[in-house]
Formats: C-alpha cells, sequence, structure tokens
C-alpha cells in the first residue's frame, strides 16, 4: 500500500527541479524512459514528488539532462544532508509533521525577509515570552514536558542567527500591535523588547517597526517569511504559518506579490535607527506602568 505522508517540502523541491531540468533540455517523459529503461510512470512519480529518487538515479538524471557541475554538487549536497538526521529529529514526537519538516528547510537558508502581524517572530522570542505564546496556543491540551520540548525546539532554531559561519541574514518588519499585545508580565515584555533590540544591533539582522499609524497596508493578510537560499540557481520561496495549517508556497507569481509587499512594508516602516529607539523607550514604558509589588 502506497504511503499516505505528504512529500516533504524538500522532496517537492527537488522534484519541481528535476522537471525544470528536463523541460529546459528539452527531453520527453518517453525519451528519459527509452535512456534509463525505467518507466514514464516512474519518472512522473518522481516529477510529482510522490516518490523520492535514490542518489544513483539522480546522478543518472543530472547526467542525461546536463546539469552544470557548480548546480549538480549543490543537488547532491543537499540530497545527502537531508537523510542524514537532523536536531528537529529529536522533537518530531511534540510538532507537528510539516512544522519538522519547516525547520529542515530553514536550516539550510543562508536569508530571510519576514513580516510579523501578531506576535514577535520565532526566531527573535525570549523562553518566556515563547513559553507562553506556546501554552495558549495549546489551549492546555500539551503537558507541561510537552510544552518545555516545544518551547526548546523555538529556542534551538534561533542558532540560525548565530552561525559562526554565515549566520542567516534576516529582515524583520514587525507590526506595532505585535509589540503592544502584552504577553506574559510585564517583565516578560521588557525582556522582549530587549532582545529585540540586541538582535537589531547585529550586522546581518534587520528589525523595522511598522507603526500603527501607517495605516492600510499591502500585509493585512498576516504574516510571511520570504526564504531565500544560498544556491543563486534557487529561487525564493513563501512560508505563511496560521493557526490550522502551514503554506509553502513556490509560485513564482506569488512569491513576486509577497517580496513587492515586503518592500512596501519595510518603506512604511521606521527605519532601523528608530525601531531601536522604539525597543528601549518601550521596555522602559512597560516596566515604569507596572506598579512596584
Amino acid at each position: 500500500m502506497p504511503s499516505t505522508k505528504p512529500p516533504t517540502i524538500q522532496r517537492r523541491r527537488l522534484a519541481a527541479e528535476l522537471r525544470m531540468f528536463r523541460e529546459r533540455a528539452q527531453v520527453t517523459l518517453e525519451e528519459v524512459a527509452t535512456e534509463t529503461g525505467w518507466s514514464v510512470a516512474k519518472i512522473s512519480r518522481i516529477e510529482t514528488a510522490v516518490v523520492g529518487v535514490s542518489l544513483k538515479d539522480l546522478n543518472l538524471l543530472l547526467d542525461l539532462y546536463n546539469v552544470e557541475e557548480g548546480r549538480r554538487t549543490a543537488i547532491l549536497s543537499k540530497t545527502r544532508t537531508a537523510r542524514t538526521k537532523g536536531w528537529w529529529d529529536a522533537y518530531a514526537e511534540f510538532l507537528p509533521s510539516d512544522y519538522v519538516d519547516y525547520i529542515e528547510l530553514e536550516a539550510q537558508l543562508s536569508g530571510m525577509r519576514s513580516y510579523s502581524a501578531h506576535l514577535i517572530h520565532g526566531l527573535m522570542q525570549t523562553e518566556a515570552y515563547a513559553r507562553e505564546i506556546i501554552r495558549g496556543a495549546t489551549m492546555g491540551l500539551s503537558s507541561p514536558a510537552e510544552i518545555d520540548r516545544r518551547v526548546e525546539a523555538r529556542m534551538t532554531r534561533q542558532r540560525l542567527l548565530a552561525r559562526e559561519a554565515d549566520p542567516l541574514r534576516f529582515w524583520l518588519v514587525i507590526a506595532e500591535p505585535a509589540l503592544t499585545w502584552m504577553v506574559g508580565s510585564a517583565k516578560v515584555m521588557a525582556e522582549q523588547y530587549d532582545r529585540l533590540r540586541e538582535y537589531a544591533e547585529r550586522g546581518t539582522v534587520t528589525v523595522q517597526v511598522l507603526p500603527a499609524s501607517a495605516g492600510a497596508h499591502p500585509a493585512s493578510a498576516g504574516s510571511f517569511d520570504i526564504l531565500e537560499f544560498p544556491n543563486p540557481h534557487e529561487p525564493e520561496a513563501v512560508y505563511v504559518e496560521t493557526m490550522t495549517a502551514n503554506r509553502y508556497v513556490e509560485s513564482h507569481a506569488e512569491v513576486y506579490r509577497h517580496s513587492l509587499a515586503f518592500d512596501h512594508l519595510r518603506a512604511m516602516a521606521l527605519s532601523p535607527a528608530d525601531s531601536v529607539s522604539y525597543f528601549v523607550r518601550a521596555a522602559e514604558h512597560v516596566l515604569s506602568e507596572t506598579p512596584e509589588e
């Protein structure tokens, strides 16, 4: 019986690349079948990500499509890496499978441009803030131990921003309502503002606040991440997380619209320097508004 588990993001990306290579080489499915001795159905299943492809078969296809050496090396390296266990596998029991797939993909990114509409982005949350968010999102359906593991996973994701070699280039535009929504205590929020300020002062991170006074904007539908890959041949993608499902978007038209929306958002937002000042004032304000015990 075939597996009902949906293909991973990695497999879908590889499948799309193989189809693109074949079409660029102007080779039909029937011609591939003749050259390889496979059935047309097998090739079609590979290109639609119904099944995976072995390294041996992948090498054969890359030869057949005359894929240039640099891109070939990147694809083979990425495929080998995807077949080794990552730190995220230790948390698979506590996280949705599609989210684990995303974390695996996220670990390979070179850059990300993000808009956060309602909450602080997960890559910049403090442990206390993350715990409050995760506890609220699980609606009492997760045990304290499960919440602990989810918090650990979120904190581990943040290593991307501190990698010694090629830390993630991260540009975040965050809507002011996400900053004024009280999560936990005033102390939790003050620490979170300080964390944002610290990140914003790093050379590889840019943070901008979109003030509530900015009015209508092109991302009223909500938060999104634009994913940038180290291989210049790999097109950008978009990741959208909702309460009930996560969307991974590769359509050139949709990626372009999100990229254009992000450009508008950063133009409407406070400058990076003014945003740092905003975080300093916000931390002071939230503590001053809290009566001493």
